[in-house]
């Protein structure tokens, strides 16, 4: 059983259209709230050798990640820690201030609690106008899918390659270039956090086409063997870039460093080279 798995009990529960995009929408006069909460453990999130500053960065980064992810402007941020070492808090929370303070976000609230690990929980809101907020769906055939940044670096520095160790411990969301894609008119976004696989079958089940990347295209993380590379590329989770579709006559957008990887096609499937794209990538499972 995993995440995506459980989220089906989750929609029959609350409805379907309440769980298809990265942030919850709440109507906010000409603009959209936007709203969202990850949760993080030491566990399974903070890897070792990461410090406390970097845990509250990487909590507030991940929840600034799906604002921009929207289109969005992050505005506030909420952020519950529970505590298995007290000593822990003020560098978690010193972190969480910092990428706020980077990205234009102000810690507002929270909730302090004794727990058997490090566990912060971030919900962040955000504004948005409506015609410019961005969701998984609404790709058309014809679209370029392109992402931002260089994916697979974060998976690197877990598989041995330690110059990506800023990437896995510091990921710096992309709220300036979300709120770009979005005034530009990109059809579709999300963030590649699990990986740009899973992300793409993920934009997939909510659109009624498909995707044919190509893995020439795609930036690879440096002085790693191709092969590897591409799989780190396409399956590795812990980046927080952006992937989108768009008009090819809308690209490039000025301000927005990114790569056109493939494009979108009229058929509802995922493919890599002329053949289907492995449906995998970072998931939480259970037995």
């Amino acid at each position: 059983m995993d995440d995506r798995e459980l989220l089906k009990v989750v929609m029959g529960i609350v409805g379907k259209d309440k769980c298809l995009d990265d942030c919850a929408e709440i109507p906010c006069g000409e603009q959209v709230m936007v709203v969202t909460t990850d949760m993080l453990h030491r566990t399974t999130d903070f890897v070792p050798g990461m410090t406390d500053w970097q845990a509250g960065w990487m909590s507030a980064a991940v929840t600034l990640s799906d604002i921009a992810s929207m289109g969005a402007a992050p505005t506030y941020l909420l952020i519950a820690v529970g505590l298995d070492d007290w000593k822990c808090l003020a560098g978690v929370m010193q972190g969480a201030k910092d990428c706020c303070t980077k990205y234009g976000a102000e810690i507002v609230g929270g909730d302090i609690d004794r727990h058997n690990e490090l566990t912060v929980v971030t919900t962040g809101l955000g504004l948005v106008s409506r015609r410019d907020i961005v969701r998984r769906s609404g790709v058309w055939p014809g679209d370029l899918v392109c992402v931002t940044g260089v994916p697979g670096q974060a998976q690197a520095w877990l598989e041995g390659y330690r110059q990506f160790e800023k990437a896995l411990f510091e990921p710096q969301p992309r709220v300036v270039e979300g709120q770009l894609l979005g005034r530009a008119g990109v059809s579709a976004m999300m963030d590649d956090s699990d990986g740009i696989a899973l992300s793409l079958y993920d934009m997939m089940s909510v659109n009624d086409c498909g995707f044919s990347i190509d893995t020439a295209k795609l930036p690879l993380p440096a002085g790693i063997a191709a092969a590897q590379a591409s799989e780190l590329a396409l399956y590795g989770g812990g980046d927080y870039e952006l992937i989108f579709t768009i008009p090819p006559e809308r690209y490039p957008v000025n301000g927005v460093s990114s790569t056109v990887i493939g494009k979108v096609i009229p058929e509802k499937t995922v493919l890599v080279d002329g053949v289907p794209l492995e449906k995998r990538g970072y998931q939480h499972r259970w037995e």
